[in-house]
């Protein structure tokens, strides 16, 4: 199931963090850093689901 997260992740950074934690603080922290630049936001992606 991880690796489908992470493809979701990769796509889309914020989708791959809510399929892992839903709607929380690193979700929302997703959404910022994503919009701050797609490489943070798929940096933090990975890290919450590699964490998990």
């Amino acid at each position: 199931m991880d690796i489908i997260r992470i493809i979701f992740s990769i796509l889309i950074p914020p989708l791959g963090v809510f399929l892992q934690v839903g709607i929380g603080g690193h979700f929302w922290l997703n959404i910022i850093l994503t919009l701050l630049g797609y490489i943070p936001g798929l940096i933090h992606a990975i890290w919450v689901i590699a964490k998990k």
